[in-house]
């Protein structure tokens, strides 16, 4: 059963719980990283374009749908990541799944590499693609360049997608000779919270233009740090249209409605310049890491935001999270299967203004 809560603008992080009654709840687990959805530039970017437009598309992208703002947003989404174009889909799930079965339907038969805790959108795309796949160990490297060596002993081409480095998942092409490689990166955890410009993915080992040329299709949300709803991808303009006139998911649903897509750009705009929100996100995000390993809570291992507390039983990991709400006005999900493997329940921080006196 899901908990039934109401935001409350400018109150950040603090949400309603209403099936308790109206009592304040800290919401420990909202994927809105930076407080973004609730900023005045990018709800007052909102409320002036449905006023000027009104609230919806009015039609997929082929049909009456591709609106102004979903235009700028596009544009502003390739400069963001130093691309020739964009592709804004309706979430990011949906630009992974259909975009990674489009390229692969639209160019060769290509044989996947697949990390073995790839989101699922990922792996439903990958399905979709009809492509032979293998599956190497979870950020192992030398599993995975083992794999991608004996194809090349045996004259094939293959994608691989692989976590964490220096995205949460990349797919490579290696060729026979190689040499030549073509990489798509998911971005969707990381995209706007880390890094000196908001396009460094993880400031240590993507700095703004010095790997970005590296990977050719780089795909991200609009949901999480950007606090809007949407997902895109960005490339050359060739792939990308090729991906516009092909890819059932983009061309078969209503487009992003002119109030969104302006609050998207309104979001990204402001990150491009301000460091405030990417500093206190993870300087918050420490504090709660380092509180609860002092407090002998068996935090699992995370290079990112997120700070999971691993529980291990799943009815003890649903109990743990209903007695924080109930007893503690904290609300903070457990993670079950099939999100993780089975015996690996446990509840994950996700948040940046946690206070970790409570």
């Amino acid at each position: 059963m899901f908990a039934d809560l109401e935001r409350l603008a400018g109150r950040f992080p603090i949400d309603m719980a209403l099936p308790q009654g109206k009592r304040d709840v800290v919401v420990w687990c909202s994927n809105d990283y930076l407080g973004m959805g609730q900023h005045p530039k990018v709800i007052g970017a909102m409320v002036e374009t449905a006023t000027r437009t009104g609230t919806g598309a009015g039609g997929t992208r082929n049909i009456a749908g591709t609106n102004h703002p979903l235009v700028e947003l596009e544009r502003e989404l390739a400069e963001l990541h130093r691309k020739e174009a964009a592709l804004i889909f309706t979430s990011g799930y949906v630009s992974n799944d259909t975009g990674i079965a489009t390229i692969a339907k639209a160019g060769a038969q290509l044989p996947y590499h697949s990390d073995a805790f790839n989101h699922n959108s990922m792996i439903e795309g990958v399905r979709r693609s009809g492509c032979e796949k293998a599956i190497f160990r979870h950020s192992d490297l030398g599993h995975l360049e083992a794999l991608l060596k004996a194809a090349v002993r045996r004259g094939q081409s293959s994608w691989c997608s692989r976590a964490s480095i220096p995205w949460t998942a990349t797919w490579r092409r290696s060729t026979p000779s190689a040499t030549s490689r073509s990489a798509m990166g998911d971005d969707v955890l990381r995209r706007g919270t880390c890094g000196r410009h908001v396009w460094s993915a993880r400031g240590r080992h993507l700095r703004g233009e010095g790997a970005m040329h590296r990977v050719d299709v780089i795909e991200g949300t609009l949901a999480k740090a950007f606090g809007c709803l949407g997902g895109y991808i960005t490339s050359s303009a060739v792939l990308i249209d090729a991906v516009r006139s092909y890819a059932p998911g983009f061309i078969f649903t209503t487009a992003l409605p002119p109030p969104v897509c302006a609050a998207a750009t309104a979001a990204i705009r402001h990150l491009k310049t301000s460091s405030f929100e990417r500093e206190r996100h993870q300087d918050r995000a420490g504090r709660v890491k380092a509180v609860l390993a002092a407090a002998g809570l068996p935090l699992m291992p995370s290079e990112t935001h997120i700070v999971p507390v691993f529980v291990g039983d799943p009815e003890n990991c649903k109990t743990a999270s209903d007695l924080l709400l109930e007893k503690h006005g904290i609300y903070i999900q457990p993670i079950n299967y099939p999100t993780v493997p089975k015996g690996a329940s446990g509840c994950a921080s996700r948040r940046r203004l946690i206070t970790p006196t409570r």
